[in-house]
């Protein structure tokens, strides 16, 4: 099956701040080497022999391999109980892959497609998780559980217990439920910071691939500020880290660690034509479970901010159609949405095209260069200052070239459609 990926940079943002780190362990060094005679060996004691011993030799270091190992091996040791193998069971669909969202975005690879069971209409699958606190909650995807009739959570030492949706935040794709925590020792895991999360930086997966259990894989930290769809909507997930650590259908939901054994993301997608690791698979970043966590914990939805448009960023194309500076950055609104926050404030959209190539290109729109004085360069940067730093209800304030000339407008932000 191919995974479609799209092309267009135009991004739905129906911009309700559309919507998915690290303390770097040091390297763990070689036990020191004690040197021993053999049990029963005479020694020496002549000032002679003695004098003629060579100096002892220091044991030599271990290999930067060794080290490699001995860090995922206690990493593993310690993370891995905290890690947990979720089974649902749910309706399906004709194709049995009902909780796929349907987007030709990256997709989801949080679900295998095991047993059907008869008539096809009822079928099991598996993702993952990671435990949140010590009150039972569990952090996974929205596409893992949604729909789910049952949940089964099993644990790295056997256990497997009943769970329940506490609630779903659909526009990151997290998801929270809850375990009976009574007669467990629980070890929640500790989530990183976005502003820890480097490009380079090692990035280590535990999760369920396939359905085979505690499976550990390493890579790095490929991309930072990644914008996704999240299957809900139209709307986007910003900030999103992407990794070459092997991520395969059973991963989604479980964490993107970094050596510190924090969670820097929660994986949830991939692209591939294989529908398995092609060495491109997104996590939520960390952050956003950190903002929308305390609305789920008491089973309410986390309300996002909407501007209510639709923009793209600038192309050469455009920036020469409406006779722009050559460098100048930003995102053109293409559509504004009836009775939205930017409606409201008369943000002006495109309403001329024009042909290149056989390509209908908009232009003429208001171009969006600022939000509250920070710069937007692309559609992401205002994506990601929507999420990030503002809530419904708020007043911001837009910096916007229209017909070439730049002005200031006050918008009152609504909170994200639903439906």
């Amino acid at each position: 099956m191919q995974t479609i990926v799209r092309t267009s940079k135009t991004i739905s943002v129906l911009l309700a701040a559309a919507l998915l780190v690290a303390c770097a362990m040091p390297n763990i060094p070689p036990a020191a080497a004690v040197l021993k005679p053999p049990a029963g060996a005479v020694v020496a004691t002549s000032a002679a022999v003695a004098a003629a011993a060579p100096p002892a030799a220091s044991a030599p270091a271990a290999p930067a391999a060794q080290s490699e190992e001995d860090l995922l091996h206690a990493l593993y040791e310690r993370v891995a109980p905290s890690v947990v193998h979720i089974t649902v069971v749910q309706r399906s669909n004709a194709n049995g892959l009902n909780l796929l969202p349907p987007t030709d975005q990256p997709k989801l690879p949080g679900l295998i497609p095991p047993d059907d069971m008869p008539g096809g209409s009822v079928e099991r699958a598996q993702g993952s998780g990671f435990i949140f606190d010590d009150k039972g909650h569990i952090i996974t995807n929205v596409h893992v559980v949604e729909g789910a009739e049952t949940i089964e959570v099993s644990f790295l030492d056997g256990l497997t217990v009943r769970a329940e949706i506490v609630a779903l935040d659909p526009d990151s794709d997290i998801a929270l439920i809850k375990v009976d925590s009574k007669g467990l020792s629980l070890q929640p895991l500790e989530l990183a910071k976005i502003d820890e999360v480097f490009v380079g930086q090692r990035a280590i997966a535990i999760g369920n691939p396939f359905g085979q259990t505690w499976t550990l894989t390493t890579g790095i930290v490929s991309a930072i500020g990644r914008t996704i769809s999240s299957g809900h909507l139209g709307f986007s997930i910003p900030e999103v880290i992407q990794t070459d650590a092997a991520i395969n259908p059973g991963n989604s939901g479980g964490p993107l660690l970094n050596t510190a054994g924090q969670v820097i993301g929660v994986n949830t997608q991939i692209i591939s034509e294989s529908r398995s690791s092609a060495g491109i698979g997104f996590a939520v970043p960390a952050s956003i479970v950190s903002q929308v966590a305390p609305s789920l914990l008491q089973g309410k939805s986390y309300v996002y901010p909407y501007l209510g448009i639709k923009a793209t960023d600038l192309t050469l194309d455009m920036i020469e159609a409406m006779k722009l500076d050559a460098k100048q950055r930003g995102t053109q609104v293409i559509e504004v949405m009836a009775g939205g926050a930017a409606a409201m404030a008369n943000i002006r959209q495109s309403e001329r095209k024009i042909t290149v190539q056989g390509e209908d290109i908009p232009v003429d729109g208001d171009v969006i260069v600022a939000i509250n004085g920070s710069k937007v360069n692309r559609i992401a940067d205002l994506i990601a200052y929507l999420v990030k730093n503002v809530s419904a209800g708020e007043d911001i304030t837009l910096t916007v070239l229209r017909a070439g000339k730049q002005i200031e407008v006050k918008v009152t932000l609504q909170p994200r459609p639903t439906q």
